[in-house]
């Protein structure tokens, strides 16, 4: 047992304290081991006499960390101070939220949509609401593109997205804004905390209006961001996330009018939300960062490029196939027909004005109105101005038209206040702009002479004459080619637009009958009261000029000219009023229209509107030009339509080479070319006069060289005392004639 002997004797600690045996034998060397603990407790003295850095680092270390246990201590604190202050705050405006139904309308006006004659729409006016759209009832392809395009972590976050937030303001600083300008990083829900104005409905009587109370909305300060970021965490609580969506896409304001996606959706596609392909659905996304600028209605390729933007977003986050998106790319949304014709231009404007304010102009109800439009005759109308600008009007030229085709009860249908048609809210030079008239205003002289039992047949003395205006003294008129022709009949004196004999008949008949028959058909501006009523000198607008017209056309009738057919509010099934317009009473005898549309009709045929005639019917009208050539009018009519012209400048500047037998001239008969296609030729409603009988069976010894004298004559020497005549001394007329 060699081994066991030479095995080792386990090591035991000393035991400090003695019991009192003896010390085992066997251990000697072995408790030497002892001094070493002494060695360790002269190590701390070897370090404290390194110097004094040990010493100061740690004095400072101390102190640091004092600091930040204190700096964590009050830091931990506050922050539970201000999250149990958020949380009161949420929950405080938690309590006030109402139901998400009851806030997906929140416009202040109400909506205007307009229905042509066949009861299609083209015209919308004020704050259109479309209708509710869901989160579930709308078009996939357009929810996937509202949240690729505004924010792709909607239904991951809780209501704020602090790393947007971030990456807004690093992107705002580096081009040179404030951190709160520009780019907001706002989440959808912050959106439409914003489109909810944080709860603050919209109060008239506060003094603002409806924009500056949005404005208001969306200003962006420190103290208004931390208010939207508490009201948007109360919604994450309140509302689930698509509950939070289906408000954003109801109330955001898209553009033209729209408020909400259905509103957008059927305004520029005419189809609901519902419904969009992933095209339109990428176009109708893109408004949602600038619906002014990016409305297709304003510039569509800009639009479709916004669009095409889109599509990529959808594609890189997955929502769209390759073949879906390279389908979108290569057929972009096109606009429907009514929002391709800009809101209804002119004449839907002209309906709003018309009709009653509250409800058009100020109305808090949704309304549907039907009018009297015929969108063919409408784009015939922009047609025919545009061909004759085009091509027979100089290049930079700034001089103005108008246009309004009628029927002969009053029905407006087609309108053109300017050569910009597509527009909405602009100078309307049909209805709006009170011009003199010319010559165009002669035919209520010749109406009121044909009413009083004159022929168109009766003779008249072309020339030289002078009369004395109490106060401005002597007045000499003057035809537009300098020139006298004699004893000529009304028809002839008409149909070559003389002056002389107009003033003649006008005095004959009477001024006061004169402007009583021009305000009977409709003539509402104040008449002028001297002789030179006769030529035009009052001013009226192109509207009233045409439905007096209309007033020949149906036999004597005064027409009031209306475009609004019925109003009845959105869902009810009766309507609230019916048209304000149409025949009135009998202005002169049908015999008296019919002779006067005779006479009107050589006016086109061989007088001084003949480059106004039609190639297959018959038609009647009148020129018009005022003093030095300001204004320019053709109105006239088939047995069809009655349709007015006026050209002229905004300023008043003179006309360069153009009479109403003109420029106004073509563009009407371009107008009505295109207005009668596929119709066909009627008669005109006239009658030709029996043969003159007021012409006298023995000549005046004071005219027998011009082979006597009429009635009519011997009424006007009677009025005029001889004050015209061959030996008179003519001075320029204030108003002139036309050819």
């Amino acid at each position: 047992m060699s081994d066991s002997r030479r095995r080792r004797p386990p090591l035991v600690a000393d035991k400090r304290y003695p019991s009192g045996g003896a010390k085992k034998s066997g251990t000697t060397g072995k408790p030497r081991l002892k001094a070493k603990p002494a060695t360790r407790k002269r190590a701390p003295a070897k370090r404290r006499s390194g110097g004094g850095n040990g010493t100061i680092r740690g004095f400072f270390g101390g102190i640091l960390r004092w600091i930040l246990r204190l700096f964590w201590g009050f830091t931990w604190r506050v922050s539970m101070i201000v999250m149990l202050l958020v949380a009161m705050a949420v929950g405080y405006v938690y309590t006030t939220l109402p139901p998400a139904t009851a806030v997906l309308d929140g416009r202040a006006r109400g909506s205007v949509t307009m229905l042509d004659y066949q009861g299609q729409v083209f015209a919308w006016r004020g704050d259109q609401f479309g209708g509710v759209v869901t989160a579930d009832t709308v078009s996939p392809h357009l929810k996937n593109a509202i949240i690729a395009t505004e924010d792709k972590r909607f239904y991951r976050h809780f209501g704020i997205s602090p790393r947007g937030i971030a990456s807004a303001v690093r992107i705002n600083l580096s081009e040179g804004r404030g951190p709160l300008s520009g780019h907001g990083g706002s989440t959808i829900t912050q959106q439409t905390a914003k489109l909810l104005c944080l709860g603050e409905p919209f109060d008239p009587a506060t003094g603002l209006s409806e924009a500056e109370y949005e404005a208001e909305c969306r200003r962006t300060t420190l103290w208004r961001k931390a208010k939207e970021a508490i009201y948007s965490l109360a919604m994450e609580v309140a509302y689930t996330k698509d509950e939070i969506l289906t408000i954003y896409m109801n109330r955001t304001f898209l553009g033209a009018g729209a408020r909400g996606f259905e509103a957008a959706s059927q305004r520029y596609f005419g189809k609901s939300a519902a419904e969009v392909d992933p095209a339109e659905a990428a176009m109708l996304a893109g408004l949602l960062v600038a619906p002014t600028r990016f409305a297709p209605t304003n510039n569509l390729e800009r639009s479709q490029n916004r669009a095409a933007t889109i599509v990529r977003l959808m594609r890189e986050q997955g929502y769209l196939s390759a073949e879906d998106a390279q389908r979108a790319q290569a057929n972009p949304a096109q606009l429907s027909e009514a929002a391709a014709a800009r809101a209804g231009g002119y004449f839907a404007d002209w309906v709003m004005s018309s009709g009653p304010e509250f409800f058009t102009r100020n109305t808090t109800e949704d309304v549907i109105i039907r009018t009297t439009l015929d969108q063919r005759l409408q784009k015939a109308a922009e047609d025919a101005m545009q061909a004759v600008f085009s091509t027979k009007v100089r290049e930079g030229s700034k001089a103005q038209a108008a246009i309004v085709v009628m029927s002969a009860d009053g029905a407006v249908r087609a309108m053109v206040g300017g050569r910009e048609t597509k527009v909405a809210g602009a100078f309307n030079r049909a209805s709006q702009a009170l011009r003199q008239t010319g010559s165009s205003f002669k035919p209520f002289v010749y109406a009121t002479a044909l009413e009083l039992g004159y022929s168109p047949n009766d003779m008249i003395r072309d020339e030289p004459m002078c009369m004395s205006i109490p106060g401005s003294g002597q007045w000499c008129p003057r035809n537009y080619t300098n020139q006298h022709y004699g004893d000529v009949t009304l028809t002839h004196a008409l149909k070559d637009s003389l002056n002389i004999p107009a003033v003649k008949v006008s005095e004959s008949v009477g001024r006061d009958n004169v402007r009583q028959v021009a305000a009977d058909f409709g003539i509402e501006s104040d008449l002028a009261l001297g002789p030179a009523l006769a030529l035009g000198a009052s001013e009226s607008t192109l509207i009233e000029m045409t439905g007096a017209y209309a007033g020949i056309l149906n036999g004597g009738s005064a027409v009031t000219p209306y475009g609004l057919v019925e109003l009845r509010l959105l869902g009810d099934d009766g309507p609230l009023m019916g048209a304000e317009g149409g025949i009135g009473e009998r202005v002169i005898q049908q015999d008296a229209a019919q002779q006067l549309t005779w006479m009107m009709e050589k006016v086109i045929t061989n007088g001084s509107g003949g480059r106004a005639k039609l190639p297959d019917r018959q038609a009647a009208g009148k020129t018009g030009t005022t003093q030095a050539a300001r204004d320019a009018w053709f109105v006239g009519f088939t047995a069809d339509y009655v349709a007015g012209v006026w050209m002229g400048y905004d300023d008043n500047t003179p006309l360069t080479g153009v009479t109403g037998g003109g420029l106004p001239a073509e563009i009407w008969r371009e107008t009505m070319v295109r207005v009668h296609q596929g119709l066909a030729a009627r008669p005109l409603p006239m009658q030709e006069p029996v043969p003159a009988t007021r012409l006298s069976e023995q000549p005046s010894p004071q005219n027998t060289a011009q082979g006597g004298e009429s009635a009519l004559e011997r009424v006007l020497r009677d009025i005029l005392g001889g004050g015209g005549g061959s030996g008179s001394n003519p001075t320029r007329s204030s108003a002139e004639g036309d050819r």
